[in-house]
């Protein structure tokens, strides 16, 4: 970094060190002080207080540099190095020279420091995205999340601005939410920029942001947003009442606020809904939904998110409604089958042989001639060795995973078939099931499904349909008395709400269903 000449001439060379290693965003948020600490008079009480909290911070820089005439105004730049390119260094002393110079008027070696103390109390800077303040752990705070703070002799406050310069990931197309038609923008690790992407997409000044900061030692930056008028008051008064308490935990992505303010956390199903792709959540927004995003991730939570909406795409309402009602009832037909397929033929084929038609049932038990497992043993273990594939072709390298799922079910099926461990039916079934799960739009509630097909399978081994029945009912019955943010999960369906059927598993076309937003709160899905 070429700042040698900064402030003037150099005194003396010493450069001393500390950092922490956090991953900062370009915000202007001030954290919580549970302690105040004002900034002293002299600088070496300053850099004291800085070196104990920053002990062993190898990146962190102080320079000292002086001024004036007769190099007799001292000040000192604080800045951590692993945070600031180096070709920004060039820059950065472009910057501190016209702030603290060419902003008061006057040279270098003529300035004088109450005239540059008076200049930024009283006259503020103009042309510099630049913040004085007045705080130790403020000071501390920003250095840390990538900005320089210049601290002066005599004069109990500090000027801070922003510098940070990290890599981040370009925008491209949404890899978990991919769609034929539609927007192919997706959100990024920053911020700022999805932010943004989202405020670029809703101009109104009802689309509200408010800006946290966690605690802990992270200090992970926390935005919210929701469009104000559209979103039901109550639900908004309930999130804000769990997301205070949320956030005086260690907070490092989205998902960690999610398991802290949901309402059942031993439930299988989600409750909130994430997303990458701008379109979703600006029209979530719309909805009178509330969006949660943290620095470093760029997934959106959507609370609170109900049972239909895991089902719903946003390319349903690009294309034409006849489509986008035909896809949503495959996509429920699909739920069904990968929740019960196993334990309806491990039921029927173990208990209900008589249901299968003749020809049917002599196929099927022509191809279990020779299997040693009952059907549940034989469904388990297959089920097991798909799961163990699929987590496999995830946890692969994208040119080797699918490679590795697509030959190992082929290999593994084949093999199972001709040693006489699995049917042909039963391979079936289980490729079928797997098959069902990947057209859900939503990953969480696929995730669900893999967790519920085992208790399944087990009541219906034991009990054949009967146990089927009650594994389905109970199932029901948590869905019913599921909330999300204090809304019940089935809705419309559980209460009835016909106005909102329109807009569930059968879309109706768009002239029907844009309304004002402004109006949604008093619409009959918020009311209790």
């Amino acid at each position: 970094m070429d700042i040698q000449k900064l402030f003037g001439k150099s005194k003396a060379t010493t450069t001393t060190t500390t950092t922490s290693t956090p991953t900062p965003t370009p915000n202007t948020i001030v954290p919580s002080l549970e302690v105040e600490s004002p900034l002293a008079l002299t600088l070496a009480e300053n850099k004291q207080w800085l070196e104990q909290q920053l002990a062993n911070c190898s990146d962190i820089c102080y320079l000292p540099r002086f001024f004036g005439a007769d190099l007799q105004y001292g000040a000192l730049v604080v800045y951590c190095d692993s945070l600031i390119d180096d070709k920004d260094l060039v820059y950065l002393k472009d910057v501190l020279q016209d702030l603290v110079f060419q902003e008061a008027g006057v040279e270098a070696a003529t300035i004088d420091l109450k005239k540059l103390i008076s200049f930024f109390e009283n006259q503020g800077i103009s042309s510099r995205n630049v913040t004085i303040i007045d705080q130790l752990p403020i000071a501390e705070h920003n250095i840390l999340r990538g900005q320089v703070v210049i601290f002066f002799e005599q004069w109990n406050k500090a000027l801070s601005f922003h510098a940070l310069t990290l890599e981040t990931r370009q925008i491209t197309e949404p890899m978990n939410e991919p769609v034929v038609r539609g927007p192919q923008e997706a959100t990024v690790e920053n911020l700022k920029i999805n932010l943004g992407l989202l405020r670029n997409r809703l101009k109104s000044a009802n689309f509200k942001i408010e800006k946290f900061v966690a605690s802990g030692e992270t200090k992970t930056e926390i935005a919210i947003g929701y469009l104000d008028g559209s979103v039901n008051p109550n639900t908004l008064a309930e999130f804000k009442k769990r997301f205070d308490k949320a956030i005086q935990e260690e907070i490092l992505e989205v998902a960690y606020i999610e398991e802290l303010i949901e309402d059942s956390t031993y439930s299988p199903f989600p409750q909130f809904r994430h997303t990458e792709r701008t379109d979703t959540a600006i029209a979530a927004l719309l909805d009178g939904k509330i969006i949660v995003i943290t620095s470093g991730s760029p997934s959106v939570m959507i609370c609170p998110g109900l049972f239909m909406e895991f089902f719903q795409s946003s390319e349903d309402y690009y294309i034409r409604s006849l489509y986008s009602s035909l896809i949503r009832i495959l996509r429920l037909s699909a739920f069904i089958m990968a929740l019960t397929l196993p334990s309806l033929y491990i039921a029927i084929s173990t208990f209900h042989s008589e249901l299968i038609p003749t020809v049917l049932l002599l196929a099927i038990l022509d191809t279990r001639e020779g299997i040693p497992f009952p059907a549940f043993i034989e469904a388990l273990l297959m089920e097991f060795f798909f799961e163990i594939m699929r987590e496999a072709g995830i946890r692969l390298p994208k040119p080797v995973g699918s490679a590795v799922s697509i030959v190992g079910a082929l290999v593994i099926g084949q093999a199972a078939i001709e040693a006489k461990i699995a049917s042909p039916i039963m391979v079936i079934i289980v490729a079928l099931t797997g098959i069902a799960s990947f057209s859900l739009p939503n990953y969480n509630m696929a995730i669900s499904l893999r967790i519920l097909r085992f208790p399944l399978m087990f009541l219906a081994a034991s009990l054949g349909g009967f146990g089927f029945m009650i594994g389905f009912l109970f199932i029901f019955l948590h869905l019913v008395s599921l909330r999300s943010l204090g809304q019940t999960y089935l809705t419309p369906w559980a209460p009835l709400k016909m106005s909102q059927l329109k807009d569930g598993f059968i879309r109706a076309p768009l002239k029907f269903l844009l309304r004002s937003p402004r109006n949604r709160h008093r619409h009959s899905s918020y009311k209790k």
